[in-house]
């Protein structure tokens, strides 16, 4: 049965298709920090692997909460690992080394790609395509990745 929630066809169209971008950048995103969980080394292996698999169960939240939204206006989520190579913005690109500053630096690159695209679409969802709640549901995502970039930036200081 097709969504009758008071946004059009078209414009519910075109925020799925924006949202998809998301999912799939979140899953890359979760996927590499996945990777900085498993094949930390050095000196802070135990406190980093601690700190990333907090990270990674916070963006499996993220991962679910997209995918529902994109199913709440009407929409199928992209569900394979093409459609979502397909369609990230990301890079699948790790660090040579296995240290914490490597992989913190690429995360936290990876969390501020998320925050512009993100923020790039909060007005234009509200706006253009007349769907308040998905501008709202992305500005709190907004302030989860800004946190987690944070969280992360935090260990450069």
């Amino acid at each position: 049965m097709k969504a009758n929630i008071g946004i059009s066809e078209e414009n519910r169209n075109a925020v799925s298709a924006q949202l998809a971008k998301l999912l799939a950048d979140e899953f890359v995103l979760y996927t590499k920090t996945r990777n900085a969980h498993w094949n930390i080394e050095g000196a802070d292996f135990h406190a980093m692997h601690l700190f990333f698999e907090a990270q990674y169960q916070q963006l499996d939240d993220v991962m679910d909460s997209v995918a529902e939204r994109i199913r709440k206006i009407g929409h199928y989520a992209p569900a394979t690992l093409t459609q979502l190579l397909q369609l990230t913005h990301l890079t699948e690109a790790t660090a040579n080394k296995n240290d914490s500053a490597g992989f913190i630096k690429e995360l936290l690159e990876d969390h501020e790609s998320i925050i512009t695209f993100i923020r790039g679409n909060i007005n234009p969802f509200a706006n253009e395509y007349h769907d308040a709640g998905t501008s709202d549901f992305i500005t709190g995502l907004l302030e989860t990745h800004e946190e987690m970039a944070w969280m992360l930036r935090a260990h450069f200081a």
